[in-house]
Protein backbone atom coordinates (compact mmCIF):
# COMPACT_ATOMS: atom_id res chain seq x y z
CA UNK A 1 0.00 0.00 0.00
CA UNK A 2 1.47 3.47 -0.77
CA UNK A 3 2.43 5.70 1.99
CA UNK A 4 0.02 8.43 0.06
CA UNK A 5 -3.13 6.60 1.47
CA UNK A 6 -1.57 8.00 4.73
CA UNK A 7 -1.73 11.39 3.59
CA UNK A 8 -5.74 12.03 5.17
CA UNK A 9 -4.61 10.67 8.34
CA UNK A 10 -1.90 13.14 8.40
CA UNK A 11 -4.58 15.96 7.51
CA UNK A 12 -6.82 14.76 10.03
CA UNK A 13 -4.45 15.11 12.99
CA UNK A 14 -2.90 18.25 11.37
CA UNK A 15 -7.06 19.85 11.84
CA UNK A 16 -7.08 18.52 15.21
CA UNK A 17 -3.95 20.13 16.53
CA UNK A 18 -4.36 23.56 14.52
CA UNK A 19 -7.94 24.23 13.95
CA UNK A 20 -8.68 24.81 17.66
CA UNK A 21 -6.15 27.43 17.71
CA UNK A 22 -7.15 29.04 14.76
CA UNK A 23 -10.79 28.67 14.43
CA UNK A 24 -11.88 27.04 18.14
CA UNK A 25 -15.91 27.99 17.49
CA UNK A 26 -15.53 26.87 13.29
CA UNK A 27 -13.83 24.05 14.43
CA UNK A 28 -16.72 23.05 17.79
CA UNK A 29 -19.47 23.22 15.05
CA UNK A 30 -17.84 21.73 11.98
CA UNK A 31 -15.61 18.91 13.20
CA UNK A 32 -17.96 16.31 12.54
CA UNK A 33 -18.16 17.36 8.77
CA UNK A 34 -14.03 17.79 8.68
CA UNK A 35 -13.68 14.30 10.04
CA UNK A 36 -16.57 12.90 7.20
CA UNK A 37 -14.32 14.71 4.43
CA UNK A 38 -10.53 13.13 5.63
CA UNK A 39 -12.18 9.90 5.99
CA UNK A 40 -13.91 9.91 2.34
CA UNK A 41 -10.47 11.53 1.30
CA UNK A 42 -8.85 7.42 2.34
CA UNK A 43 -11.99 5.56 1.75
CA UNK A 44 -13.12 6.81 -2.15
CA UNK A 45 -8.83 6.58 -3.59
CA UNK A 46 -8.97 2.63 -1.95
CA UNK A 47 -12.21 2.15 -3.20
CA UNK A 48 -10.51 3.48 -6.70
CA UNK A 49 -7.41 1.81 -6.43
CA UNK A 50 -9.07 -1.64 -4.65
CA UNK A 51 -12.58 -2.04 -5.42
CA UNK A 52 -15.44 -0.87 -3.58
CA UNK A 53 -15.58 -4.67 -2.13
CA UNK A 54 -11.82 -4.32 -0.52
CA UNK A 55 -13.20 -0.62 0.57
CA UNK A 56 -16.32 -1.34 1.86
CA UNK A 57 -14.65 -4.12 3.93
CA UNK A 58 -11.95 -2.36 5.43
CA UNK A 59 -14.27 0.23 6.44
CA UNK A 60 -16.49 -2.69 8.26
CA UNK A 61 -13.62 -4.32 9.76
CA UNK A 62 -12.18 -1.06 11.41
CA UNK A 63 -15.39 -0.05 12.54
CA UNK A 64 -16.92 -3.17 14.42
CA UNK A 65 -13.89 -5.10 15.22
CA UNK A 66 -12.09 -2.06 16.08
CA UNK A 67 -13.90 1.09 17.05
CA UNK A 68 -17.46 -0.19 18.34
CA UNK A 69 -15.91 -2.19 21.57
CA UNK A 70 -13.51 1.11 22.29
CA UNK A 71 -16.16 3.33 22.05
CA UNK A 72 -18.98 1.14 23.78
CA UNK A 73 -16.35 0.52 26.62
CA UNK A 74 -15.36 4.52 26.82
CA UNK A 75 -19.26 5.07 26.81
CA UNK A 76 -19.91 2.49 29.35
CA UNK A 77 -17.20 3.63 32.01
CA UNK A 78 -18.06 6.99 31.04
CA UNK A 79 -22.04 6.51 32.33
CA UNK A 80 -20.96 4.81 34.97
CA UNK A 81 -17.99 6.79 36.92
CA UNK A 82 -20.22 10.02 35.89
CA UNK A 83 -22.45 8.32 38.68
CA UNK A 84 -20.17 8.31 41.48
CA UNK A 85 -19.14 11.06 43.47
CA UNK A 86 -16.80 11.83 46.51
CA UNK A 87 -18.05 14.66 48.46
CA UNK A 88 -16.35 16.08 51.96
CA UNK A 89 -13.38 18.15 53.15
CA UNK A 90 -11.84 17.93 49.96
CA UNK A 91 -8.94 20.87 49.29
CA UNK A 92 -7.04 21.27 46.14
CA UNK A 93 -3.67 21.51 47.84
CA UNK A 94 -0.51 20.03 46.36
CA UNK A 95 -0.04 17.24 48.88
CA UNK A 96 -3.99 15.95 48.51
CA UNK A 97 -3.29 16.45 45.12
CA UNK A 98 -0.44 14.20 44.97
CA UNK A 99 -1.63 11.50 46.70
CA UNK A 100 -5.19 11.13 44.71
CA UNK A 101 -2.66 11.40 41.25
CA UNK A 102 -0.85 8.33 43.23
CA UNK A 103 -4.06 6.49 44.46
CA UNK A 104 -5.65 6.76 40.56
CA UNK A 105 -2.02 5.42 39.02
CA UNK A 106 -2.18 2.21 40.85
CA UNK A 107 -6.24 1.71 40.62
CA UNK A 108 -5.22 2.10 36.58
CA UNK A 109 -4.04 -1.23 36.65
CA UNK A 110 -6.94 -2.77 38.87
CA UNK A 111 -9.80 -0.95 36.76
CA UNK A 112 -8.12 0.15 33.38
CA UNK A 113 -6.18 3.56 32.43
CA UNK A 114 -9.90 4.78 30.93
CA UNK A 115 -11.83 2.89 34.28
CA UNK A 116 -9.62 4.89 36.84
CA UNK A 117 -9.13 8.20 35.02
CA UNK A 118 -13.46 8.48 34.29
CA UNK A 119 -13.68 7.76 37.72
CA UNK A 120 -11.09 10.40 39.50
CA UNK A 121 -11.10 12.64 37.09
CA UNK A 122 -14.28 14.65 38.32
CA UNK A 123 -13.05 14.35 42.04
CA UNK A 124 -9.82 15.54 40.88
CA UNK A 125 -11.33 18.81 38.86
CA UNK A 126 -14.22 19.48 41.57
CA UNK A 127 -11.37 19.87 44.46
CA UNK A 128 -9.49 22.45 42.58
CA UNK A 129 -12.47 24.09 41.00
CA UNK A 130 -11.32 27.16 43.56
CA UNK A 131 -8.22 27.55 41.50
CA UNK A 132 -7.30 29.30 38.38
CA UNK A 133 -3.93 27.44 37.54
CA UNK A 134 -5.21 23.64 37.11
CA UNK A 135 -4.32 22.87 33.54
CA UNK A 136 -0.80 21.34 34.98
CA UNK A 137 -2.86 19.29 37.08
CA UNK A 138 -4.87 17.44 34.79
CA UNK A 139 -1.49 17.08 32.79
CA UNK A 140 -0.04 15.16 35.18
CA UNK A 141 -3.56 13.57 35.64
CA UNK A 142 -3.29 12.15 31.67
CA UNK A 143 0.58 11.07 32.22
CA UNK A 144 0.23 9.16 35.46
CA UNK A 145 -3.65 7.82 35.65
CA UNK A 146 -4.02 7.73 32.15
CA UNK A 147 -1.29 5.81 30.81
CA UNK A 148 1.54 5.12 32.97
CA UNK A 149 -0.66 3.69 35.72
CA UNK A 150 -1.85 0.70 33.41
CA UNK A 151 1.23 -1.09 32.80
CA UNK A 152 1.09 -3.85 35.89
CA UNK A 153 -1.48 -5.86 34.51
CA UNK A 154 -3.56 -6.64 31.14
CA UNK A 155 -6.78 -4.70 32.58
CA UNK A 156 -4.40 -1.69 32.97
CA UNK A 157 -4.13 -1.01 28.91
CA UNK A 158 -5.56 -3.10 25.87
CA UNK A 159 -1.78 -3.67 24.46
CA UNK A 160 -1.00 -6.02 27.78
CA UNK A 161 -4.40 -7.72 27.13
CA UNK A 162 -3.32 -8.63 23.73
CA UNK A 163 -0.18 -9.79 24.91
CA UNK A 164 -1.74 -12.00 27.21
CA UNK A 165 -4.72 -13.37 24.39
CA UNK A 166 -1.46 -14.04 22.68
CA UNK A 167 0.33 -16.37 25.70
CA UNK A 168 1.93 -13.73 28.07
CA UNK A 169 1.05 -15.07 31.67
CA UNK A 170 -1.36 -13.05 33.19
CA UNK A 171 0.65 -11.77 35.88
CA UNK A 172 4.03 -11.02 33.95
CA UNK A 173 3.71 -7.52 33.71
CA UNK A 174 4.06 -6.95 37.50
CA UNK A 175 7.63 -7.63 36.76
CA UNK A 176 7.66 -3.75 35.21
CA UNK A 177 6.42 -2.31 38.70
CA UNK A 178 9.98 -1.31 39.38
CA UNK A 179 9.96 1.06 36.25
CA UNK A 180 6.26 2.18 37.13
CA UNK A 181 7.73 3.09 40.44
CA UNK A 182 10.90 4.94 39.45
CA UNK A 183 8.39 6.67 36.50
CA UNK A 184 6.59 7.68 39.15
CA UNK A 185 8.31 9.30 42.06
CA UNK A 186 10.32 11.43 39.15
CA UNK A 187 6.59 13.17 37.85
CA UNK A 188 5.00 12.77 41.05
CA UNK A 189 8.22 15.03 42.31
CA UNK A 190 7.92 17.08 39.32
CA UNK A 191 4.22 17.79 39.91
CA UNK A 192 4.47 18.42 43.63
CA UNK A 193 7.15 21.25 42.90
CA UNK A 194 4.97 22.77 40.19
CA UNK A 195 1.37 22.37 41.66
CA UNK A 196 3.44 24.35 44.97
CA UNK A 197 4.28 27.03 43.34
CA UNK A 198 0.58 27.54 41.61
CA UNK A 199 -0.68 26.95 45.02
CA UNK A 200 1.49 29.49 46.89
CA UNK A 201 0.15 31.92 43.79
CA UNK A 202 -3.09 31.50 44.62
CA UNK A 203 -3.22 31.91 48.35
CA UNK A 204 -1.07 35.42 46.80
CA UNK A 205 -3.58 36.18 45.36
CA UNK A 206 -6.33 35.81 47.73
CA UNK A 207 -8.03 32.78 46.99
CA UNK A 208 -8.98 30.62 49.30
CA UNK A 209 -9.56 26.77 49.27
CA UNK A 210 -13.82 25.99 49.99
CA UNK A 211 -14.36 22.94 52.10
CA UNK A 212 -16.76 20.76 49.67
CA UNK A 213 -19.06 18.92 52.57
CA UNK A 214 -18.96 21.56 55.20
CA UNK A 215 -16.70 19.57 57.20
CA UNK A 216 -18.50 16.21 56.97
CA UNK A 217 -15.36 13.92 56.30
CA UNK A 218 -15.22 12.16 53.25
CA UNK A 219 -17.61 9.84 51.46
CA UNK A 220 -18.88 8.58 48.40
CA UNK A 221 -22.25 8.87 46.76
CA UNK A 222 -23.68 6.23 43.86
CA UNK A 223 -20.78 3.34 45.46
CA UNK A 224 -23.22 0.74 44.00
CA UNK A 225 -21.70 1.95 40.72
CA UNK A 226 -18.70 0.23 41.29
CA UNK A 227 -20.86 -2.84 40.78
CA UNK A 228 -21.34 -2.05 37.51
CA UNK A 229 -17.58 -1.02 37.23
CA UNK A 230 -16.40 -4.09 38.29
CA UNK A 231 -18.87 -5.80 35.59
CA UNK A 232 -17.02 -3.49 32.88
CA UNK A 233 -13.76 -4.68 34.14
CA UNK A 234 -14.87 -8.40 34.01
CA UNK A 235 -16.30 -7.95 30.48
CA UNK A 236 -12.71 -6.25 29.28
CA UNK A 237 -11.38 -9.31 30.56
CA UNK A 238 -13.50 -11.58 28.97
CA UNK A 239 -12.69 -10.38 25.63
CA UNK A 240 -9.02 -11.36 25.73
CA UNK A 241 -9.97 -14.76 27.11
CA UNK A 242 -13.05 -15.58 25.25
CA UNK A 243 -11.41 -15.80 21.99
CA UNK A 244 -8.85 -18.54 22.54
CA UNK A 245 -11.56 -21.12 24.36
CA UNK A 246 -12.42 -24.12 21.70
CA UNK A 247 -15.82 -22.85 22.44
CA UNK A 248 -15.83 -20.29 20.17
CA UNK A 249 -13.51 -21.36 17.52
CA UNK A 250 -14.28 -22.73 14.47
CA UNK A 251 -12.18 -26.39 13.21
CA UNK A 252 -9.54 -23.82 12.01
CA UNK A 253 -9.29 -21.92 14.99
CA UNK A 254 -11.08 -18.86 14.07
CA UNK A 255 -13.15 -16.67 16.31
CA UNK A 256 -17.00 -17.77 15.25
CA UNK A 257 -19.13 -15.02 14.99
CA UNK A 258 -22.08 -13.48 12.98
CA UNK A 259 -20.66 -13.00 8.98
CA UNK A 260 -21.48 -9.08 7.90
CA UNK A 261 -19.60 -8.89 4.85
CA UNK A 262 -17.25 -11.12 3.42
CA UNK A 263 -14.35 -12.27 5.90
CA UNK A 264 -15.76 -9.59 8.39
CA UNK A 265 -17.13 -11.08 11.28
CA UNK A 266 -19.04 -9.53 14.53
CA UNK A 267 -17.00 -12.04 17.20
CA UNK A 268 -19.29 -13.97 19.77
CA UNK A 269 -16.79 -13.36 22.34
CA UNK A 270 -17.11 -9.15 21.35
CA UNK A 271 -20.83 -9.13 21.32
CA UNK A 272 -20.91 -10.45 24.61
CA UNK A 273 -18.72 -7.69 25.90
CA UNK A 274 -20.95 -5.20 24.22
CA UNK A 275 -23.61 -6.78 25.93
CA UNK A 276 -22.52 -6.64 29.71
CA UNK A 277 -20.96 -3.01 29.35
CA UNK A 278 -24.11 -1.54 27.72
CA UNK A 279 -26.46 -3.49 30.52
CA UNK A 280 -24.15 -2.06 33.03
CA UNK A 281 -24.29 1.66 32.18
CA UNK A 282 -28.32 1.43 31.52
CA UNK A 283 -28.67 0.19 35.34
CA UNK A 284 -26.10 2.74 36.08
CA UNK A 285 -28.23 5.22 35.06
CA UNK A 286 -31.54 3.61 36.17
CA UNK A 287 -30.25 3.16 39.91
CA UNK A 288 -28.76 6.47 40.45
CA UNK A 289 -30.55 10.07 40.91
CA UNK A 290 -30.02 12.71 38.50
CA UNK A 291 -28.64 14.82 41.57
CA UNK A 292 -25.19 12.71 41.87
CA UNK A 293 -24.69 13.73 38.07
CA UNK A 294 -25.81 17.10 38.50
CA UNK A 295 -22.96 17.74 41.19
CA UNK A 296 -20.70 15.81 38.43
CA UNK A 297 -21.71 18.71 36.05
CA UNK A 298 -22.40 15.59 34.19
CA UNK A 299 -22.66 16.40 30.14
CA UNK A 300 -22.96 13.89 26.60
CA UNK A 301 -20.44 16.31 25.26
CA UNK A 302 -17.42 14.85 25.90
CA UNK A 303 -18.26 11.26 25.01
CA UNK A 304 -19.70 12.95 21.70
CA UNK A 305 -16.31 14.66 20.97
CA UNK A 306 -14.14 11.80 21.72
CA UNK A 307 -17.02 9.56 19.43
CA UNK A 308 -16.88 11.73 16.25
CA UNK A 309 -12.82 12.14 16.31
CA UNK A 310 -11.78 8.70 16.98
CA UNK A 311 -14.09 7.26 14.14
CA UNK A 312 -11.99 9.30 11.71
CA UNK A 313 -9.23 8.42 13.50
CA UNK A 314 -9.81 4.55 13.22
CA UNK A 315 -10.74 4.70 9.74
CA UNK A 316 -7.66 7.03 8.13
CA UNK A 317 -5.20 5.56 10.65
CA UNK A 318 -5.79 2.02 8.82
CA UNK A 319 -3.02 2.18 5.69
CA UNK A 320 -0.36 3.42 8.14
CA UNK A 321 -1.09 0.30 10.30
CA UNK A 322 -1.39 -2.22 7.23
CA UNK A 323 2.30 -0.30 6.16
CA UNK A 324 3.41 -0.59 9.71
CA UNK A 325 2.49 -4.19 10.03
CA UNK A 326 4.36 -5.18 6.30
CA UNK A 327 7.40 -3.68 7.24
CA UNK A 328 7.97 -4.81 10.91
CA UNK A 329 10.33 -7.65 10.08
CA UNK A 330 12.36 -5.30 7.98
CA UNK A 331 13.21 -2.19 10.18
CA UNK A 332 16.21 -4.25 11.68
CA UNK A 333 15.24 -3.65 15.46
CA UNK A 334 17.27 -5.96 16.98
CA UNK A 335 17.74 -4.37 20.37
CA UNK A 336 15.61 -3.92 23.57
CA UNK A 337 15.93 0.28 23.93
CA UNK A 338 15.32 0.17 19.58
CA UNK A 339 11.80 -1.50 20.41
CA UNK A 340 10.80 1.18 23.42
CA UNK A 341 11.52 4.09 21.32
CA UNK A 342 10.06 2.77 18.04
CA UNK A 343 6.91 1.10 19.78
CA UNK A 344 6.37 4.09 21.71
CA UNK A 345 6.78 6.77 18.92
CA UNK A 346 3.97 4.84 16.80
CA UNK A 347 1.94 4.20 20.10
CA UNK A 348 2.11 8.31 20.22
CA UNK A 349 -0.26 8.85 17.38
CA UNK A 350 -1.14 5.13 16.57
CA UNK A 351 -3.72 2.87 17.66
CA UNK A 352 -1.47 1.33 20.76
CA UNK A 353 -2.66 -2.00 20.94
CA UNK A 354 -1.71 -3.18 16.54
CA UNK A 355 1.36 -1.29 17.28
CA UNK A 356 2.33 -3.85 20.12
CA UNK A 357 0.93 -6.40 18.45
CA UNK A 358 3.29 -5.57 15.15
CA UNK A 359 6.23 -5.61 17.30
CA UNK A 360 5.17 -8.82 19.54
CA UNK A 361 4.82 -10.77 16.17
CA UNK A 362 8.28 -8.93 14.80
CA UNK A 363 10.31 -10.23 17.91
CA UNK A 364 8.65 -13.54 18.16
CA UNK A 365 9.77 -14.31 14.60
CA UNK A 366 13.80 -13.39 15.34
CA UNK A 367 14.39 -16.74 16.27
CA UNK A 368 15.07 -16.52 20.04
CA UNK A 369 15.48 -19.31 22.56
CA UNK A 370 14.97 -17.86 26.06
CA UNK A 371 12.39 -15.91 27.61
CA UNK A 372 8.52 -15.84 27.33
CA UNK A 373 7.11 -18.18 25.29
CA UNK A 374 4.27 -16.77 23.18
CA UNK A 375 2.12 -17.88 20.61
CA UNK A 376 3.94 -15.54 18.01
CA UNK A 377 7.33 -17.30 19.50
CA UNK A 378 10.13 -16.88 22.49
CA UNK A 379 10.28 -12.74 23.32
CA UNK A 380 13.41 -12.27 25.46
CA UNK A 381 11.91 -10.68 28.82
CA UNK A 382 13.65 -7.61 27.97
CA UNK A 383 12.20 -7.40 24.47
CA UNK A 384 8.89 -7.88 26.01
CA UNK A 385 9.47 -5.34 28.50
CA UNK A 386 10.72 -2.87 26.28
CA UNK A 387 7.77 -3.53 24.07
CA UNK A 388 5.28 -3.02 26.68
CA UNK A 389 6.74 -0.18 28.45
CA UNK A 390 6.94 1.80 25.01
CA UNK A 391 3.33 0.90 24.09
CA UNK A 392 2.01 1.53 27.41
CA UNK A 393 3.94 4.93 28.71
CA UNK A 394 4.03 6.40 25.36
CA UNK A 395 0.33 6.73 24.38
CA UNK A 396 0.78 9.75 27.24
CA UNK A 397 2.85 11.72 24.49
CA UNK A 398 -0.21 13.03 22.69
CA UNK A 399 -3.56 13.53 23.43
CA UNK A 400 -4.62 10.85 20.89
CA UNK A 401 -2.15 8.86 22.05
CA UNK A 402 -4.53 6.89 24.53
CA UNK A 403 -8.41 7.25 24.66
CA UNK A 404 -8.62 8.32 28.42
CA UNK A 405 -6.27 11.57 27.30
CA UNK A 406 -8.60 12.99 24.90
CA UNK A 407 -11.87 12.15 27.19
CA UNK A 408 -9.85 14.01 30.32
CA UNK A 409 -9.15 16.60 28.15
CA UNK A 410 -12.62 16.99 26.83
CA UNK A 411 -14.22 16.49 30.61
CA UNK A 412 -11.41 19.28 31.87
CA UNK A 413 -12.49 21.55 28.75
CA UNK A 414 -16.15 21.46 29.82
CA UNK A 415 -15.27 22.13 33.74
CA UNK A 416 -13.86 25.24 32.43
CA UNK A 417 -10.20 24.40 32.78
CA UNK A 418 -8.15 25.76 29.94
CA UNK A 419 -5.90 22.95 28.67
CA UNK A 420 -2.80 22.98 26.08
CA UNK A 421 -3.64 22.59 22.73
CA UNK A 422 -2.47 19.72 21.11
CA UNK A 423 1.09 21.34 20.38
CA UNK A 424 0.75 22.90 24.02
CA UNK A 425 0.11 19.33 26.07
CA UNK A 426 2.96 17.93 23.09
CA UNK A 427 5.60 20.56 24.40
CA UNK A 428 4.60 19.33 28.38
CA UNK A 429 5.60 15.67 26.93
CA UNK A 430 8.53 16.44 25.25
CA UNK A 431 9.85 18.64 28.29
CA UNK A 432 8.65 15.93 31.38
CA UNK A 433 8.34 12.80 29.89
CA UNK A 434 10.78 12.53 27.50
CA UNK A 435 13.67 13.24 29.88
CA UNK A 436 11.87 10.03 31.96
CA UNK A 437 12.07 7.88 29.12
CA UNK A 438 15.55 8.21 28.25
CA UNK A 439 16.03 7.41 31.78
CA UNK A 440 14.57 4.13 31.66
CA UNK A 441 16.25 3.49 28.74
CA UNK A 442 19.63 3.67 30.27
CA UNK A 443 18.70 1.88 33.39
CA UNK A 444 16.62 -0.88 31.57
CA UNK A 445 16.96 -1.54 27.84
CA UNK A 446 20.62 -0.81 26.96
Amino acid sequence: MSLWFCLPFAGLLACIAVLPLLKSEWWEKYRSAVVAVWSLAFVVPFAAAYGAGSALESVLECMLNDYLTFIVLLFGLFCVAGNITLEGDLVGAPGTNLVLLLIGTLLSSCIGTTGASMLMVRPVIRMNAWRRQRSHIMVFFIFLISNLGGCLTPIGDPPLLMGFSRGVPFFWSLRLFPILVLNMAILLFIFYRIDSRAYRWEIAQGRRPEIQGGGMGIRLEGAHNLIFLVTIVAAVILSGVLPGMPFFQDGEGNVLGIRIFREVRLTYPAMIEIAMILASAFLSFKTTTKEIRRKNHFTWDAIKEVAVLFVGIFITMQPALVILKSMGGSLNLSEPFQMFWMTGALSSFLDNTPTYLVFLTTAGAMGFTGGVSTVVGTVPVKMLTAISCGAVFMGANTYIGNAPNMMVKSISDENGICMPSFFGYFFWAVRVLIPVFILDTVLFFL
